[in-house]
């Protein structure tokens, strides 16, 4: 049977009148949705490059604003139809739950596909480190690069199948015995927040390893951070509204500020070592051929300490002490290879 947008569709039911405090808090949200999505998309451009940020943690966001607005398009497509029969502006106002998630979906959205078109370039392959690759530079991808790949692949399909089942609930088969059209919307629901609930924990785990900020921006958590509590705020004190409606976004804007804390020290740490963002020392570079961590062994570890010298940048003798300068060493050498006579009397053998 299929179902048309006119279909049971009576101009009573529309709502035409919207109180002027629901509109403004419901347009705030939607800017506020906009703004705090601007700085990260505004540093990843900036230094073109999304190094930092965890794949798996873009997948999770995204998927989870998929589910989450054709839930909502779903439970209110009536509003949509209603847009035949009202003024402009009046559909414009009765859409603006819809409008937000919109805009949440875009920018996760935006921002994953700008983490694609920065991907740093040196990473794409596995890096080539001469003492181990033998002059043979890698050219198969990284695990890191790989794992993009599929993420972006995985959201692709995500997204296609989630239009493509709402469509056809909507559209074809909506209106069968059973109603699948919600039971598919309450999938969606509860697929949200199970993503949502689990988003920030691989973004955690890359930041904790790196120990650096990376392309990660600090004001977009401090304003998502708080907003999100805002958020809790408004539905916990909503009438028959119990815990089980506000946790998941409890835990989730508990999970972001740990990740804004960590995000904040490492920062500090890094400006106070006299670091940039995406600085994450000498072991985040030693990788395998097939981009997995180096395992130490006696060849990394002549690598590592082959050409340091003695913490007191002083030169030690085998015989007869230690000098003050070196300038001092050499001229004493000097002499030494002058004076075949006391040769065995003056033999230094200097180590640096």
């Amino acid at each position: 049977m299929t179902h048309s947008l006119e279909g049971g569709l009576e101009p009573v039911t529309c709502i035409t009148d919207n109180q002027p405090i629901d509109v403004s808090l419901s347009l705030l949200v939607a800017f506020g949705l906009l703004i705090s999505f601007l700085p990260q998309v505004y540093k990843i451009i900036k230094y073109k490059t999304s190094e930092g940020i965890s794949p798996w943690f873009l997948m999770l966001g995204t998927m989870s604003a998929t589910c989450v607005l054709f839930n909502i398009v779903i439970l209110q497509f009536n509003i949509i139809k209603c847009c035949q029969v009202v003024p402009a502006l009046t559909c414009f106002e009765n859409m603006l739950g819809i409008i937000q998630l919109a805009i949440l979906w875009f920018m996760c959205l935006l921002i994953l596909v700008l983490f694609m078109i920065y991907f740093p370039s040196h990473r794409k392959f596995a890096p080539y480190i001469r003492h181990l690759h033998f002059n043979t530079p890698p050219t198969e991808w990284s695990i890191e690069w790989r794992d993009s790949i599929i993420v972006s692949t995985v959201v692709t399909v995500h997204t296609i199948f989630t239009i493509a089942i709402t469509i056809l609930l909507l559209f074809f088969y909506g209106n069968e015995d059973i109603n699948w059209k919600v039971l598919w919307a309450q999938f969606l629901g509860i697929a949200s927040m199970v993503l949502i609930s689990i988003q920030f924990i691989p973004q955690l785990y890359r930041t904790w390893i790196r120990k650096s900020v990376g392309a990660l921006s600090i004001e977009m958590m401090m304003m998502q951070v708080i907003g999100s509590f805002i958020f809790v705020y408004t539905l916990s004190i909503r009438p028959s509204v119990t815990w089980t409606t506000w946790i998941v976004f409890f835990v989730s804007g508990c999970l972001q500020g740990i990740l804004l804390i960590l995000c904040i020290c490492w920062n500090y740490r890094s400006k106070r070592l006299g670091h940039g963002p995406f600085y994450v020392g000498e072991d985040d570079q030693l990788l395998t051929r097939d981009g997995r961590p180096l395992i130490p062994d006696e060849r990394t570890t002549l690598i590592n300490k082959g050409h340091k010298r003695n913490p007191s940048n002083r030169p030690t003798t085998s015989r007869n002490g230690s000098f003050n300068a070196a300038g001092n060493t050499v001229n004493n050498n000097n002499n030494n290879n002058n004076n075949n006579n006391n040769a065995d009397n003056n033999y230094l053998s200097v180590k640096f």
